[in-house]
């Protein structure tokens, strides 16, 4: 069930939902589903090898916004799966999709997106998607 669930997103990092996640409403408090969501932005990011290239270029990303939509409590015990996906790339920015899947329900729990820009940390100021990232996001979405 889940992978169809998650079929369109390239990246998938599975992780399990610790009882530190939970609130006194004995649920995953919102904002926890926000490190959820950085854990599988980071992991996009780690396979474009962002991380390199900003050390070659300066530049790198910024979190310029966010949200999420709830649609069903997480609990402990569960495991998750984190997804995400960039279904397009603008000119200095792009949106990243996030997805969580309980294996536990077998449905999708939560849903949201995080703008992200490109920032030359050298200069101080947010610059167009470089050529090399804008070709590295196309491969690893399976659209070169």
């Amino acid at each position: 069930m889940s992978d169809k669930l998650l079929a369109d997103y390239p990246v998938v990092v599975e992780q399990a939902v610790v009882w530190g996640d939970m609130d006194s409403y004995r649920h995953v408090n919102n904002v926890v589903y926000f490190r959820y969501f950085e854990n599988a932005r980071l992991e996009y990011f780690r396979r474009l090898d962002w991380f390199a290239f900003e050390k070659e270029t300066g530049v790198g990303p910024i979190l310029a916004a966010t949200h999420a939509r709830f649609r069903k409590p997480l609990t402990y015990p569960d495991v998750i799966l984190i997804a995400a996906r960039v279904p397009e790339v603008g000119r200095d920015r792009f949106t990243i999709e996030h997805r969580i899947v309980s294996r536990s329900l077998g449905a999708v729990t939560t849903e949201g997106e995080g703008t992200i820009v490109t920032y030359d940390y050298g200069r101080g100021a947010k610059v167009s998607v470089p050529e090399e990232l804008r070709r590295r996001i196309a491969a690893l979405e399976g659209r070169e």
